[in-house]
């Protein structure tokens, strides 16, 4: 597994013996990094062998379920949003359209959001609503960390940041909806 930390001022990489290093990943969602690197966010990127299920993410990352943070994508009332809740759990659809005092909500089908992460392969949405005009609700189990992990816009890529930027960054509403 490759690591590499990223930060406004150095990037360094961790490589493991027998891999080799790029500078740049062009993997990483554009618009996310742009993003961090503009807001001077410091982060780490963690590369993994290609997983496509939320438990098979975090197995080939060697992150505990409940440390990667999984996307959801939902309707809610006709408008998209994401859900985010430990890869270990699911979202509970009828506690969050309580909590949203929504009169529809329902998971989204690939089809009905895939065009909107131009910059991301299908699936693999990093939790940041906000760069794609969307809503965030967001389980407060992900926020007892210092640190979050979630998908980086591949099924390589993973992303690694202080919970603390994450919140500041995407506004979230907190929820309790997860399962």
């Amino acid at each position: 597994m490759r690591i590499r930390a990223v930060n406004h001022l150095t990037a360094w990489s961790g490589v493991a013996s027998g891999q080799t290093e790029s500078e740049e990943n062009p993997m990483l969602a554009k618009s996310l990094k742009e993003y961090l690197d503009e807001r001077k966010v410091r982060y780490i990127t963690i590369i993994h062998s290609p997983a496509y299920t939320a438990q098979e993410v975090a197995h080939s990352a060697h992150i505990p379920e409940s440390g990667l943070a999984k996307t959801v994508m939902i309707i809610i009332d006709g408008a998209l949003a994401m859900a985010v809740v430990p890869a270990n759990r699911r979202v509970r659809l009828e506690e969050l359209q309580r909590l949203t005092h929504s009169d529809d909500l329902r998971l989204a089908h690939e089809e009905e959001f895939k065009d909107y992460f131009p910059d991301c392969e299908p699936g693999a949405m990093p939790p940041f609503g906000n760069l794609y005009d969307m809503s965030v609700y967001v389980s407060p189990e992900l926020a007892k960390e210092p640190e979050m992990v979630f998908n980086a816009g591949s099924h390589t890529e993973l992303i690694r940041m202080g919970w603390l930027d994450y919140r500041a960054l995407v506004k979230p509403c907190m929820a309790a909806f997860a399962a």
